[in-house]
């Protein structure tokens, strides 16, 4: 076995025609495929200004809630503005379709039926075709051209294990399993070149066609399937028991501040 991996040479033209054409049309397929799917992305849908405003006032009031224990706003002020988000709340005043009309409001409507479910589907299919084709295409590429070279011999030792993963397309059992095949290549290419793809296109980037293997198609409709449209007029009325519970832990950060500024300069004796 070691004689034949020292009597093993490769010549120089598979590197310079087969080994650095696979790694340069990968990584120039990985950039094209990033461009392509941010065109057919589509732009999401701008919320309404009842919609919007329904989303910040159940921010505004878990802010104010969060700051209660230490709070810059005097008690009388936060009293006052906990109990205008409380009666709004339980008046239904931010629902953006209004206040709800009866004891039995209409359920929220089926995601199934959303248009920006369906928005969602749609654009994980078009990246799942931006991602396969191309990759197809290169494999019937190499396979069609380049089936059996040996392109690299890596520098560092390997256990046995990892011969069937460099060496695909190539039953040479004696072989040194250093060696690297033209499609093993392909595939190190393919899961190894994420790190190159952030380095030229940013963290957040399209190019790395191993991260949407494991990503089903309707992936954005089945997160929408499986997390229903938020009841608004249900977390109101929680926030609106936890405004109230929230109101006996006030403490204003000013509170006795004068006392405290004198006691810090040595102006007034230390409390005990």
């Amino acid at each position: 076995m070691s004689n034949n991996a020292v009597s093993l040479y490769l010549d120089p033209q598979i590197r310079d025609w087969v080994l650095f054409p696979i790694t340069l049309v990968m990584i120039l397929v990985g950039i094209l495929r990033h461009y392509v799917v941010m065109l057919l992305q589509t732009q999401p849908k701008e919320l309404s200004r009842a919609a919007v405003r329904e989303q910040r006032a159940l921010a505004r009031s878990q802010i104010l809630r969060a700051t209660a224990g230490n709070s810059p706003i005097p008690r009388p002020f936060y009293i006052s503005i906990s109990q205008h988000l409380s009666d709004a709340f339980a008046a239904g005043t931010y629902l953006k379709d209004g206040p709800p009309k009866g004891d039995n409001p209409s359920p929220p409507p089926n995601p199934i039926t959303d248009p920006a479910a369906m928005d969602g589907m749609m654009s994980g299919m078009k990246t799942q075709m931006v991602m396969m084709v191309p990759q197809m295409i290169i494999m019937g590429w190499i396979n069609f051209f380049f089936q059996g070279f040996v392109l690299i011999k890596l520098p560092f030792p390997l256990t046995l294990g990892f011969k069937s993963m460099l060496q695909r397309g190539i039953e040479t059992p004696d072989m040194d399993v250093r060696w690297v095949s033209s499609l093993s290549w392909y595939f190190l290419n393919f899961f190894g070149l994420n790190g190159l793809y952030r380095l030229i296109l940013g963290d957040d980037n399209s190019a790395d066609s191993s991260r949407d293997m494991t990503t089903s198609p309707f992936a954005g409709g089945a997160a929408a399937a499986t997390n229903p449209v938020q009841d608004y007029n249900k977390l109101f009325k929680a926030e609106k028991d936890n405004l109230e519970f929230s109101e006996g832990l006030h403490n204003w950060v000013g509170s006795d501040v004068e006392s405290r500024v004198l006691r810090k300069y040595g102006k007034l004796a230390p409390a005990y």
